[in-house]
């Protein structure tokens, strides 16, 4: 059994990956209740599609924090974190496939004096 953690933007994902029959639970919840959309789902097993591994390993999933997005992307990023720990030779094209790399983009702050992070209030001359 391999557990890693995934992150995206505010969201922490833990995985637990165990050999099984390829049932997807997250936060104790089927997969295809807890993400609605096609595209998160695809997103998800895209790790266990790259490397042929799909059906073969049970994952389990704690993810707290963000959006639905960030969970789906911070859970992509750690099945691709466990897949490696069992296997160095899937790394190679999780990596091609930019499965590893953690996309850093966050949020920028609000400034103060400033309506939004980067959006001024309207300058008025007289």
């Amino acid at each position: 059994m391999q557990n890693t953690s995934g992150r995206r933007k505010a969201a922490v994902a833990r995985v637990y990956l165990k050999e099984g029959n390829g049932t997807i639970t997250v936060n104790h919840r089927s997969f295809e209740t807890y993400f609605p959309l096609p595209w998160h789902r695809t997103s998800i097993s895209s790790p266990l599609t790259v490397t042929d591994n799909e059906g073969k390993f049970d994952v389990n999933v704690n993810v707290r924090g963000g959006g639905i997005s960030g969970q789906a992307e911070a859970i992509r990023l750690g099945i691709a974190k466990a897949l490696t720990d069992l296997n160095a030779e899937f790394k190679p094209a999780l990596r091609a496939a930019g499965f590893m790399t953690r996309d850093s983009r966050v949020v920028e702050r609000k400034k103060s004096g400033q309506k939004k992070a980067r959006k001024r209030f309207q300058f008025s001359k007289r």
